[in-house]
């Protein structure tokens, strides 16, 4: 089984990256080759993957060991905490590159803001570095809040991508708005969230069988019909497949309105301002 790959959305310096991802969280090695060479070969062409995840080296033998070209493939990773400086960007790149087996990175993020240490701007500052010699295609952060973001447009500074928790149960309207002034690509992680509870939600299930498709197909349609990117995990070719097939149907306005009105408050929500790593 095939399926055609995602649509492509082009990034403020003009790179093009896949709309839908596999996300790799929480693949161990062995189960990120596997599942990443499935994904390949099934129409899938980005994989998303974080120093934090421990499966690098599994995700670049996956890609080698699938039918489609490196140059064909988007792979974004991530940098932790302790690496928050010009230099420390630096030796985290390189250390994800030996790790993934490449010798450049599509799209690297700074994974967490970390506002304790109050570093992160340096970090993004070693990622311009890194961006004008080559060694990465895209720069970008994940769970930046307005005031982390603000923190680098004081300093001239716009990430390409800002990869956010998002999806109908936690909308995240004010950071997608200014995302959107700034021309930064909005990206959720965990779309179809934490266990199974999202996708039983009612109104889910009901525009589910109205459509003639899954829940969790309803959920990423609802993102990536808002031009958000996206990066669902799974290790069941089935649902790898079944998640990326979410460009050949429409979701009605009113379907989109009810899907927005779920939005709750989360007191459990990882708060970027005190988690990190």
């Amino acid at each position: 089984m095939t399926v055609s790959p995602a649509p492509l959305v082009r990034l403020a310096n003009g790179v093009e990256m896949p709309q839908l991802a596999l996300g790799t969280w929480p693949m161990n090695d062995a189960e990120a080759a596997v599942a990443v060479a499935a994904a390949l070969d099934l129409g899938y062409r980005a994989v998303d993957t974080a120093e934090n995840y421990g499966n690098e080296r599994g995700v670049g033998r996956g890609v080698r060991a699938s039918s489609v070209k490196r140059e064909e493939v988007f792979i974004t990773t991530k940098f932790n905490r302790q690496w928050h400086s010009v230099d420390g960007a630096r030796a985290a790149c390189e250390a994800s590159l030996e790790r993934l087996g490449f010798d450049y990175i599509d799209l690297l993020l700074v994974h967490w803001p970390n506002p304790d240490q109050d570093r992160y701007v340096e970090a993004f500052q070693g990622l311009v570095r890194l961006l004008d010699e080559g060694l990465v295609r895209a720069i970008g952060t994940s769970n930046f809040k307005p005031a982390h973001l603000q923190r680098l447009f004081d300093q001239g500074l716009v990430p390409h991508v800002n990869q956010i928790q998002l999806d109908p149960w936690h909308r995240r309207d004010a950071l997608v708005a200014l995302h959107r002034e700034k021309g930064i690509v909005t990206e959720s992680w965990r779309p179809l969230g934490s266990g199974s509870d999202m996708l039983a939600d009612p109104v889910i299930t009901a525009i589910a069988e109205k459509c003639g498709r899954t829940p969790a197909q309803v959920v990423l349609r609802w993102a990536v019909q808002q031009g958000f990117a996206t990066a669902p995990k799974s290790i069941n070719p089935e649902r790898m497949a079944q998640n990326l097939d979410v460009f050949g149907f429409t979701l009605s306005d009113e379907d989109m309105v009810a899907l927005d009105a779920l939005d709750r408050p989360d007191p459990g929500m990882l708060d970027a301002d005190h988690f990190g790593h």
